[in-house]
């Protein structure tokens, strides 16, 4: 008989309450229970029982070895409620069909006429940081994550709209983000139906606005009007898709990578001499930000810190095994990349900070580092949210000094990982606007 999945006993459970309270976040009671169960352990509440993994054995098993084993896609999740029919919840033939539909818009040969967009975006929203004022760096990164991600890949600029559709979008994000419908489907979602049906609204309005008007087939909505069996329906899953997680897990990373860089002000300040030596107040070019490679290891490492997709979920099609133990089919399985990224058998002095350990004579051990996920579903906008991650600092260090201005921050998990309540910077302008001019 296989042995039983362990599982927290009292003092187990009381040591996590006692860790969820002191640090504000679930990830540290999952830190004691990986400490003291390893890799492999369940919870056990009522109607949520899932099996939890950890480690690159597990990740290699989930989304490599087993990964046919595995499904996406659960109908009673509002994940799937809200994408319906969209890459990130489909399995089998209508992903890889999907995947194969939208990866032309996300490939690098296009990044290169992305980045004088994102620039520009960029700097729509700096130049309205006044000298000597605090912003909360998690709204101003969600403002230029949209902006990109609108104008890149549907050629829409969302300036007009962004003011009405900014509750919406986090209406949005907040329906999908971990609550009681994770562990009890079907709990009652009130207040949303009326934000999630005006951001359907402006997403079909977009939709048939481009059919009307095609124009050239460059971006990711041109392409996908072009094929014909996209419906409408079927576009706005992938558009939403893109707009939900592609901005989400953009701010993320932005609003992480300044929230760190303000605290470890040396590594702030060689940062910014590195960006302001390579680019002086040139746009960054792709070919530019290829010699940022201090900007690179930090960012690898705010990565490796606050995963900004931070577990993966999966439901078990058939019984699988692992290390030993038997996971039923249909149980929910989950594996953390946070976990993983900060396990003390792969990463020296994993909870400090330290870019350096991204050196180009460093590589990390196969699958202890999954940002983006990996095998053949990894993060379809992984070398976008990279590219998109360079310039929009640079564009920050170029024109302006952050200095953190209060740290009270902890990590939640929200749709994706998330700096709480906020990251609140002090700005000193370097020059009043950028030097750049765009046609």
């Amino acid at each position: 008989m296989p042995p039983i999945i362990p599982s927290p006993d009292r003092t187990v459970s009381l040591s996590a309450l006692r860790s969820l309270l002191q640090e504000r976040s679930v990830l540290a009671a999952l830190q004691v229970f990986h400490d003291q169960l390893g890799s492999i352990f369940q919870i056990d509440l009522p109607g949520f029982k899932p099996v939890m993994l950890s480690g690159p054995e597990a990740a290699r098993f989930v989304l490599v070895s087993s990964r046919e084993d595995f499904r996406w896609r659960s109908e009673g999740d509002p994940v799937t409620a809200l994408l319906r029919h969209s890459v990130l919840v489909e399995d089998g033939d209508t992903h890889d069909w999907l995947r194969r539909s939208m990866n032309p818009a996300l490939h690098k040969s296009m990044m290169m006429r992305y980045t004088e967009t994102m620039s520009r975006c960029a700097d729509e929203v700096i130049c309205t940081w006044a000298d000597g004022s605090t912003r909360d760096m998690l709204v101003e990164m969600r403002r230029i994550a949209l902006l990109i991600l609108m104008e890149t890949l549907f050629k829409v600029d969302l300036t007009p709209d962004m003011q009405r559709l900014w509750q919406p979008i986090l209406k949005s994000i907040q329906y999908i983000s971990p609550g009681l419908w994770v562990i009890w489907p079907g709990t009652p979602r009130p207040g949303y139906a009326a934000a999630l049906r005006r951001l359907d609204d402006y997403l079909f309005q977009i939709i048939r606005a481009r059919r009307a008007t095609p124009g050239t087939a460059d971006d990711l909505l041109g392409m996908l009007i072009t094929i014909p069996d996209m419906t409408d329906d079927l576009i706005r899953d992938q558009l939403l898709t893109m707009l939900i997680a592609g901005h989400d897990t953009s701010t993320a990373l932005l609003s992480w990578t300044l929230y760190l860089l303000g605290k470890h002000p040396d590594a702030m300040r060689q940062v910014q001499a590195e960006v302001l030596s390579t680019l002086g107040q040139e746009v960054p070019t792709l070919e530019m930000t290829a010699k940022l490679a201090y900007l690179d290891q930090v960012l690898h490492e705010a990565l490796r810190l606050y995963p900004p997709i931070h577990l993966g979920q999966r439901r078990a099609a058939v019984d699988l095994e692992f290390q030993g133990y038997t996971i039923p089919a249909g149980a929910r399985v989950m594996y953390s990349i946070y976990l993983t990224h900060r396990m003390g058998a792969y990463w020296d002095d994993p909870h400090q900070f330290r870019p350096e350990r991204f050196n180009p004579e460093n590589r990390p051990q196969p699958y202890t580092y999954l940002p983006f996920g990996g095998g053949p579903r990894n993060c379809i906008g992984a070398l976008f949210g990279q590219v998109e991650a360079k310039i929009v600092l640079a564009r920050i260090l170029q024109q302006t000094t952050l200095t953190l201005a209060q740290d009270n921050v902890h990590a939640h998990m929200g749709a994706t990982l998330e700096p709480r309540p906020g990251v609140m910077m002090r700005i000193q302008r370097q020059i009043q606007r950028s030097a750049a001019t765009y046609p």
